[in-house]
């Protein structure tokens, strides 16, 4: 660890000392594959964030089909999220507004989704608003199994960042 990074990334400072059963904790709410977490648990400590986004780049790289499936199932649909869920609710804002039209087309288009391949739709949603979301699924609906998973992946490796973003912050 580099002697500015406690001073800098509280929460990664915290994250590399606590405990083993804290820190899988706390990479289960970032990502719910346990291959991704046991991984990025067995390379603390991290000297900085950034060698904490490659190693979570790395470790979602090598993740099979079985593990990212285990990492989607941690994900509720779009436009569903979690109840009492803050993490859920905050990502996808974008379809706190969205019309009951959109959010309708958005319901019946998941469920073909889930029918077609097996899961959840997976987008990495922060910042994006219903109608983007809505457009990406129509896209993506068509895609093969093989090419949709490459998504999902990029998908997950971008939703990872988004959240170890916030546990290094954290205080």
């Amino acid at each position: 660890m580099t002697s500015g990074t406690s001073a800098t990334e509280p929460g990664l400072t915290r994250f590399n000392t606590s405990d083993e059963s804290a820190a899988t904790a706390e990479l289960h709410e970032v990502c719910a594959s346990s291959a991704w977490g046991s991984k990025i648990l067995a390379q603390r400590p991290f000297a900085s964030s950034e060698s904490l986004f490659e190693a979570s780049d790395a470790a979602m790289a090598e993740l099979t089909a079985e593990d990212l499936a285990e990492a989607m199932a941690g994900h509720p649909p779009i436009g569903r999220p979690k109840p009492g869920d803050p993490t859920s609710s905050r990502e996808q804002r974008g379809m706190a507004g969205a019309s009951e039209e959109l959010k309708t087309q958005m319901l019946e288009l998941n469920l073909a989704y889930q029918e077609k391949f097996g899961h959840v739709f997976l987008i990495c949603a922060t910042g994006a608003t219903g109608e983007q979301m809505l457009a990406a699924l129509q896209e993506r609906i068509g895609n093969t199994a093989e090419r949709e998973r490459e998504i999902v992946r990029t998908e997950l490796g971008k939703i990872n960042r988004i959240r170890l973003t916030r546990l290094v912050e954290a205080s």
